[in-house]
């Protein structure tokens, strides 16, 4: 009987060697600019963000808006009444 024996496997890189690297690189782009101009820039970024969420709003809005007005046509739809209603008639006497 030959037993084989199992192959190791490479340990993986920690993440604390790579945030020293990180360290070590220098200033950060955040560090170099401005206090000023970084405020403005999360300015942009939040006005940014508030008119997506306007849009995604008004978007849903209009969806809404547009499957009340689809589902009103159809309620005037005497063919798709017929064909969606129930057919147990004998609860309405």
């Amino acid at each position: 009987m030959t037993v084989m024996a199992k192959k190791k496997r490479p340990a993986a890189p920690s993440h604390r060697g790579s945030t020293s690297s990180q360290q070590e690189q220098g200033p950060t782009l955040k560090d170099m600019l401005s206090a000023d101009v970084l405020q403005k820039l999360k300015a942009q970024s939040d006005e940014m963000k508030a008119a997506e969420e306007q849009k995604k709003q008004k978007a849903r809005v209009e969806a809404e808006e547009a499957r009340k007005k689809e589902q009103k046509r159809l309620e005037n739809d005497m063919n798709y009444l017929l064909e969606n209603s129930k057919q147990d008639w004998r609860k309405y006497k």
